[in-house]
């Protein structure tokens, strides 16, 4: 049963517990009990749970992710060494991971698939909040062994705690108030938890609403409701509220839990002034482990069923209906270890069935259902590790047409199937306590998309007519990842350089035709009764199609301490000063034609000083984006070059027993004028959508 948490009981919840906690009200009365805590380990990059990760992996988690977080999980993420965003404004942005995006970064909750639209079109948001987020794991590179063909690119998993894992002794959980300038965004979250050791419960409620975005330049607007010209994005404010309740039961031997989630947001769509996309998703999942204490030390289990869907309102009016329905099942079972090996197998099975009804539906219903069967081996040695993995997937895609209106016979009908199969090979090697040198190579198959196959029609927010191929072949891809890792104390340094190349990667391309808004190509103009002559509607003409590319690239990032115990000078009064700087780089060419692909982003360096005295820690950064003029000589426009700078400053407290952080966060100081390279939106479709301006966001969290 979904449910529906309103404005005021989430903030009636917040301020209830910010005043308790400000006055020590229930803590008079409340035995005293020790907090929740969760493991820090990075799981998206190890199914074994290995500390030391052969693949490039990023966590953030606690003050890291409070003081990053935004209203979309791309903008969130944007920055990260090899992370970029789709941005299609302040409401709708995927992550990007070494210039690869759609399906080909894997979206996941809590390990296991949470489907929604976001991969079909640019306009379409993630339904996910930070504001309920216990971490988020960026795994760069391929991972198509353990999570399908569609991670090739990477990996997003966000941790969210709903089904607890571990034992929760006593009673804790946070609450989160902030507000932002900018867009005059008011947000507030709530976590609880509590357990006795045998039975763990998980409740979490949060509400986010914000006004258009401001802008350093004034943008004209047909909406009704802010017609002429203002300093801000026409159609970009956005209500999101969600909330989830889940339980854990352990026992002796393992434990099982459960979990019911929802997600609500209305959000204006930048690319038309008056069009707004009602969204709503429903997630349950259940999930256990069992521990039988045989050959196999343990089966850990995981099903979900996620109802997705939203309307597409032009005014008041809805239009296009977008729905996918989908269940997911993985199953892993991991084996003792046999010498020096240890590992698992696992079997995942999804199925789908997608559907978009309404004038602007460019895909077909369709039906996909996929089955794999994945291995995972380590060799642990006295110098380091080495890995090896294999997957093959049986998948078929069926397109229905449009059901709903047997007069569209534009979309084929019909099934694919596919047999996609990967393989991998990793190694780690320990050459001092203050060196690692890591390695991937890896061979990954993709089935296509529905949309990739089927597609036929106009995509408003693209401003294109994308047609797919129903022959597509799997999509092929060859990868090498090489890294090095340095660390002396608070003193590290990463670098990662890699090679993908594919034999067919299926891109969205140009052809340099338009169609008219009924498919005609190339519509010639229609001449009236008085001799003039009427230009129709017309969209620029996409096919996808398979070329041959290479995608290669650099990522580094470190901290050297500056003043400190790991410092050139220690500070009479404990402070520390760190400088964390970042860095990558990457190319992409369609080796067919030789072109540049679409969408990449260019070379790109930060750095940021982080001064620390006790509970009270100050930040100042910038971000240089390098000009990018290596862009397809069809569709797409170039971006300048542009530095944002950013500060923050957190203060901690202890009242009763909550821990309050106090914080501030100054975006885009200097109020500068940006265009992002990754955007359709200011690549393509609509070049007056910048990235936001300057916006002040002051926030508390506490926690108990």
């Amino acid at each position: 049963m979904p449910f529906a948490f309103t404005r005021h009981r989430v903030g009636v919840a917040v301020l209830s517990f910010l005043s308790c906690a400000s006055f020590g009200a229930w803590a008079q009365s409340a035995p005293e009990a020790a907090a929740p805590s969760l493991g820090e380990i990075t799981v998206t990059g190890n199914p074994l749970g290995a500390a030391d990760l052969i693949a490039p992996t990023h966590s953030l988690s606690n003050e890291a992710l409070l003081l990053r977080s935004q209203s979309t999980l791309g903008e969130t993420l944007n920055g990260l060494p090899g992370v970029g965003s789709t941005y299609f404004g302040p409401n709708a942005s995927r992550p990007t991971i070494r210039g690869q995006d759609g399906d080909r970064i894997r979206i996941l909750q809590n390990g296991g698939s949470a489907p929604d639209a976001s991969a079909l079109s640019y306009d379409h948001s993630v339904p996910v909040d930070a504001l309920v987020t216990e971490r988020l794991e960026v795994l760069r590179g391929p991972a198509a062994l353990q999570y399908g063909g569609s991670a090739v690119g990477g990996v997003v998993n966000v941790i969210d705690n709903r089904i607890p894992t571990e034992p929760i002794e006593g009673f804790g959980g946070r609450a989160d108030l902030g507000y932002a300038t900018g867009n005059r965004e008011k947000a507030g979250g709530v976590v609880l938890e509590g357990g006795n050791g045998r039975y763990a419960l998980h409740v979490d409620a949060f509400r986010r609403e914000s006004d258009d975005v401001s802008v350093p330049i004034e943008l004209a607007c047909e909406n009704p409701k802010r017609p002429g010209f203002a300093r801000k994005i026409c159609n970009s404010a956005n209500e999101a509220d969600g909330g989830a309740f889940g339980g854990t039961l352990f026992f002796d031997q393992g434990w099982i839990g459960a979990s019911a989630s929802t997600y609500r947001s209305t959000y204006g769509t930048v690319a038309e002034d008056d069009v707004t996309i009602g969204m709503k998703s429903d997630r349950y999942a259940l999930e256990g482990e069992w521990r039988p204490g045989g050959f196999f030390s343990s089966v850990h289990a995981k099903f979900s069923r996620t109802e997705y869907g939203h309307t597409e309102y032009e005014g008041p009016l809805p239009g296009t209906t977008f729905a996918n329905d989908s269940n997911d099942l993985r199953i892993e079972a991991r084996h003792r270890k046999i010498g020096n090996f240890e590992g698992l197998v696992g079997f995942t099975s999804d199925s789908g069935r997608f559907s978009a009804n309404g004038e602007e539906a460019f895909a077909p219903d369709s039906r996909t259902k996929a089955n794999a069967l994945f291995l995972h081996e380590e060799l642990g040695t006295s110098w380091g590790r080495l890995s090896f993995g294999a997957r093959t997937e049986e998948v078929k895609v069926r397109s229905l047409g449009d059901p709903t209106n047997p007069e569209v016979t534009r979309f084929f009908v019909g099934e694919r199937d596919f047999r996609p199969s990967s393989a991998a090979f990793g190694g780690l090697v320990n050459l001092s306590p203050q060196w690692q040198l890591t390695s991937n190579l890896a061979y990954t198959e993709r089935a296509p998309k529905d949309y990739e196959l089927f597609a036929n029609g106009p995509h408003v927010a693209t401003a294109a007519w994308e047609t797919g191929d129903p022959n597509l072949k799997e999509e092929k891809s060859t990868g090498l990842d090489l890294g090095a890792q340095w660390k002396s104390g608070a003193n590290t340094a990463k670098v990662n350089a890699y090679l993908t190349r594919f034999s067919n990667y299926i891109g969205l391309t140009a052809t340099g035709n338009v169609r008219s808004a009924d498919g005609e190509l190339n519509p010639p103009p229609i001449e009236t009764a008085e001799g003039e002559l009427l230009f129709p509607e017309v969209f620029a003409d996409y096919v996808y199609h398979g070329v041959r590319a290479r995608f290669r690239g650099l990522e580094a990032s470190g901290n050297l301490q500056l003043l400190g115990a790991d410092g050139f000078a220690r500070a009479a009064d404990g402070s520390t000063l760190d400088l964390e700087w970042r860095g990558d780089l990457v190319r992409a060419t369609n080796t067919d034609t030789g072109e540049p692909l679409p969408r990449i982003a260019p070379w790109r360096i930060g750095a940021t000083l982080a001064w620390g005295s006790g509970p009270l820690t100050a930040r100042l950064g910038f971000d240089y984006n390098a000009a990018q003029n290596r862009v397809p000589p069809l569709g797409d426009r170039a971006t300048e070059a542009y530095t944002l700078w950013s500060a923050s400053i957190s203060y901690k407290q202890r009242v009763q027993r909550a821990n309050l952080t106090w914080y501030a966060r100054v975006d885009n100081i200097g109020n500068t004028l940006a265009y992002s390279a990754t955007s359709i939106l200011t690549t393509t479709v609509y070049p007056d959508a910048p990235l936001p301006g300057r916006s002040l966001k002051v926030g508390l969290r506490a926690t108990f």
